[in-house]
C-alpha cells in the first residue's frame, strides 16, 4: 500500500490531506465510504479522476493517523 498517494501541502484544500494530484480530500472519501458507498460507486459517481488504490490509501492514512492517539469517547469531540 502506498500511503504517497496522500500529500499534505499547506496552499492546497488549506492544508487537508489530499489524494495526490486532485483536491479531493481524504475525509471526503471516508465519509462516503462511511455512508456505505462502495469504492466503485465512489469512483463511478463522485470522483472518476481517482483509483481504487487511492481509496485504499486514504483508508491506510487514516487508520495510520489513529492507530496510537488517546481515545475519548464521541460525545467529547462534538
Amino acid at each position: 500500500m502506498k500511503i504517497d498517494r496522500i500529500v499534505v501541502e499547506e496552499k492546497i484544500c488549506h492544508g487537508q490531506p489530499c489524494i495526490k494530484g486532485t483536491r479531493i480530500m481524504v475525509y471526503q472519501i471516508i465519509e462516503l465510504i462511511g455512508a456505505g458507498l462502495p469504492p466503485e460507486q465512489i469512483i463511478n459517481d463522485y470522483y472518476p479522476q481517482i483509483t481504487k488504490e487511492d481509496i485504499r490509501a486514504c483508508l491506510q492514512y487514516a487508520s495510520t493517523l489513529i492507530r496510537d492517539q488517546k481515545f475519548v469517547s464521541f460525545e467529547e469531540v462534538i
